[in-house]
């Protein structure tokens, strides 16, 4: 029997359907299969986005815990810092170095330090050495100024020095302090030994270096000066004396009459 023709309406064109035979086949099949592969591009892109968007994150935590970790060193490091260079540095020789004398008053300075800060048995004292190129008086005179320039106060209390001294010693308080200012001549020669001639002199040379004066400063706590408050009394009349009364046999001294 004969294959009907088929109808093509008038005025369109005949469209030729390929046949089981002509090659088509693999053709169509792909084109059927074409959405899921879609899919699976798709899906694969997804995946591609949401792993890169866990990365970013990681990234991101990674970034922010350097940052937080680098802030608590900053802050814990800069407090213990200073707080170590208050510790080890005593701010008292910081208002010696402002007291603002002229370079040839301190051409040399060796400060020492010794007890607590906090009085832990013993208070601070801080002692400090100067070497001056000039004379003991003309020192004297130029670190005078320049402690009442710092608002120190000229301190006259007994034992100040604790025995006669050679050149100027002076005594000063400020706030909660009180320092002691030694000036004097220095040391060149040795003193001689007993049983020893005393030393020839010095060379002309070794004069030079023996010339200028030398500065002794040391700042104790109020607190813990000795001077500070009042002295034991040293008058005669009052050794031997017994301060308490002499008691009776009778502790309770006289009866009292009890009322009749």
């Amino acid at each position: 029997m004969a294959r009907a023709a088929a109808v093509v309406p008038q005025g369109e064109p005949a469209v030729a359907r390929p046949g089981p035979g002509d090659g088509a086949g693999p053709a169509l099949r792909r084109a059927e299969g074409a959405p899921g592969e879609a899919d699976d591009t798709a899906g694969g892109l997804r995946g591609a986005r949401s792993e890169l968007r866990r990365q970013m994150r990681e990234r991101r935590r990674l970034r922010m815990g350097i940052l937080a970790l680098v802030s608590v060193v900053l802050l814990g490091a800069v407090p213990l810092f200073f707080g170590l260079r208050t510790l080890s540095h005593d701010p008292v020789f910081d208002t010696l170095d402002a007291l603002g004398v002229p370079s040839w008053a301190a051409a040399k300075t060796v400060d020492n330090v010794s007890g607590s800060r906090w009085c832990f048995q013993d208070c601070r004292l801080r002692e400090r050495t100067v070497e001056s190129q000039k004379a003991w008086k003309e020192t004297a005179q130029v670190y005078e100024a320049a402690l009442s320039r710092d608002g120190w106060e000229r301190w006259k209390v007994d034992r100040c020095p604790e025995q006669q001294v050679k050149g100027s010693y002076t005594c000063w308080r400020r706030d909660e302090l009180t320092l002691d200012l030694w000036v004097r001549e220095p040391t060149c020669v040795p003193a001689p030994e007993a049983g020893q001639a005393p030393p020839s002199p010095a060379p002309a040379a070794a004069a030079g270096e023996c010339a200028g004066s030398l500065v002794s400063v040391k700042v104790r706590n109020a607190i813990d000066d000795e001077r500070i408050g009042p002295q034991p009394s040293t008058d005669p009349s009052l050794t031997g004396e017994d301060p308490y009364p002499t008691l009776t046999d009778d502790p309770l001294g006289e009866a009292t009459p009890s009322p009749s």
